[in-house]
């Protein structure tokens, strides 16, 4: 078992929209949490992605103004569990900061809604007969990743590694670090329903960031000069 601890990967200007984005999350989390188990329930299944509804283009009870694709927005932040929402706003925290800090702030929300949005339609795909709500910022998260290590490969991610009863920390390359978190992943959705993580989210989301992330990415603006 591995979990990032920091990046070595200093920025230009401080992360707003990726605190902002954390803070809303947690906010949510625990308006629900004081809401008790079975408004949490409600909440899942009324604002979380239902594979079933996005493929038959209908909308179950309990309904919700805009139908079901507002729940390819309203899912991502909605969690299960206060590990649930720790472990994706910590991935968030460590690795958001870089990429808002190479698409701007505004941009930055755009990828990382539309990077959700993808990681949860891969995942309606492959089970397009469940009812069983999706949520969580997982994809979105997914997407950060992918972009992160596509343009930051060589950053040093310090890592708390747990071997058996030992405990470390190393430094490793991103790319080491996010390649085998992604392969994890692979090997993961292999369980298909015997699992209850949407594990083909986690890859859209990756893929997605991976192959939009230069989309995304501010152009800088060429000096001009004079010829004399």
């Amino acid at each position: 078992m591995f979990l990032p601890l920091k990046d070595e990967n200093p920025t230009k200007r401080f992360a707003y929209m990726t605190l902002l984005l954390i803070i809303l999350n947690c906010l949510i989390f625990f308006v629900h949490l004081v809401g008790g188990r079975y408004y949490r329930s409600l909440m899942a299944v009324k604002f979380g992605v239902v594979p079933y509804e996005i493929v038959n283009m209908v909308d179950l009870n309990p309904k919700v103004v805009g139908g079901p694709y507002i729940a390819l927005i309203t899912s991502q932040f909605l969690h299960g569990s206060f590990l649930h929402l720790i472990g994706n706003m910590w991935f968030l925290w460590i690795f958001g900061n870089n990429i808002e800090d190479i698409v701007g702030h505004v941009r930055f929300i755009f990828f990382y809604v539309l990077g959700g949005i993808v990681a949860a339609l891969l995942q309606v795909v492959v089970s397009t007969e469940s009812t069983i709500p999706i949520i969580g910022a997982s994809g979105a998260v997914s997407a950060v990743l992918g972009a992160y290590v596509l343009k930051f490969p060589r950053a040093r991610v310090r890592t708390l590694m747990f071997i058996f009863i030992f405990v470390t920390i190393i430094n490793v390359p991103a790319v080491a670090f996010l390649g085998i978190w992604f392969l994890l992943q692979v090997i993961n959705s292999l369980a298909g329903p015997l699992s209850n993580v949407a594990w083909f989210a986690h890859i859209g989301g990756f893929i997605f960031g991976l192959a939009f992330i230069k989309i995304f990415e501010k152009r800088e603006k060429k000096r001009k000069y004079r010829v004399y």
